[in-house]
């Protein structure tokens, strides 16, 4: 049976893919069309700084920016995060992110697969990721929402597969779900369903927020139930309320919840002493725009730092090559960073000293 079969498609199941294909072709035009960031609320990334080192006693070519991640080697601490796929022209956007990724030895997140449980239409959307970018490690994308719904292991299993995952994200997203015109806010049952798919999925598991941020409370849950990383994807970057907000046209007013969550800075303030008590990944996302943004917010705890929205405008409005060009900018400032704080490796950066501004 082919991997593309292996999914039942009903008649309802067909409709639900295009209408998902549809949402995500729409997703994507706003974030790069529009001012969907925050209006009113910033990561507060800029409230903090390294301190400056004037005898760091190493060369600047004895820095090293690598990483693991999900048992591969990686340039620098930096992932594409989940972005799209499961509609046409999601294709040559994972396919064009995955070469760039592989070319740079950064990990990729794929976007949600929930058109792919719901068609075999788009699958190959998904599957070009791994195709063009053989060495990385690359992750898999389902929502909570579904989770809750049913935790079916060997359907999330199957996703994995699809792509030959190094691990899976739970994307956690009741804001947005509750602003999304066709959303689903029910996520009772969530928390038991990561459980489960920790305990039998057999691959690291990774959760997210989508840019509202994850507080102590709920990270000290996660981890709880098993989950081996942690993306607090803060607010002050892409508001997805916002997006949300822009596709309607009901007229219903929700402009209030447009800045709702955490900043990522304080996100990650929180969560780094759980992470490490826990021996869990901590990855910091949520409006990283620079390499500035990617050295304070692993000063400040996290072990890696996921960029959406900066990568995927400078892809469709430049190209390849000039998003390639970008990588390596910041991967040349971050080692930069490195050096002027006196750390030869990530892990000594984790541990230089931060200051508020």
């Amino acid at each position: 049976m082919s991997q593309s079969n292996q999914f039942i498609q009903s008649d309802a199941n067909q409709a639900a893919g295009g209408a998902t294909s549809s949402r995500k072709k729409e997703h994507v035009e706003l974030c790069v069309g529009e001012d969907v960031t925050f209006r009113g609320k910033t990561t507060r990334l800029e409230r903090y700084e390294l301190v400056h080192c004037a005898l760091p006693e190493l060369d600047f070519d004895e820095v090293d920016a690598s990483v693991e991640f999900l048992g591969r080697s990686c340039s620098m601490p930096v992932l594409v995060s989940s972005m799209t796929g499961g509609y046409a022209d999601a294709e040559r956007i994972n396919r064009e992110l995955a070469e760039v990724c592989e070319a740079v030895r950064i990990p990729m997140g794929v976007g949600s697969q929930r058109q792919a449980l719901e068609s075999a239409a788009q699958h190959e959307s998904f599957r070009v990721a791994r195709r063009a970018a053989p060495s990385i490690a690359l992750f898999g994308n389902i929502g909570g929402a579904e989770i809750a719904r049913s935790a079916d292991v060997d359907a999330v299993r199957r996703l994995a597969e699809l792509i030959d995952a190094d691990g899976f994200a739970i994307h956690l997203n009741p804001l947005q779900e509750l602003m999304q015109p066709e959303g689903n806010p029910q996520f009772r049952g969530v928390l038991a369903g990561i459980e489960r798919l920790a305990r039998e999925l057999g691959l690291p598991l990774i959760v997210k927020e989508v840019g509202a941020g994850l507080s102590a409370a709920v990270i000290r849950r996660l981890l709880d139930a098993g989950v081996t990383t942690i993306d607090v994807a803060g607010a002050g970057g892409t508001s997805w309320s916002g997006v949300e907000i822009l596709r309607r046209d009901d007229g219903r007013d929700d402009e209030e919840f447009w800045d709702w969550g955490i900043p990522t800075a304080d996100a990650i303030i929180e969560a780094r002493p759980l992470c490490d008590d826990a021996g869990a990944t901590l990855i910091a996302s949520g409006g990283i725009a620079s390499a500035r943004d990617v050295a304070v917010a692993i000063g400040l705890g996290a072990h890696l730092v996921g960029s959406a929205r900066p990568v995927l405008k400078r892809l469709i409005e430049q190209g390849p090559d000039a998003l390639r060009a970008m990588l390596d900018t910041w991967n040349r400032h971050l080692r930069g960073a490195l050096f002027l704080t006196g750390s030869r490796t990530i892990a000594d950066l984790r541990n230089a000293r931060v200051v508020r501004t």
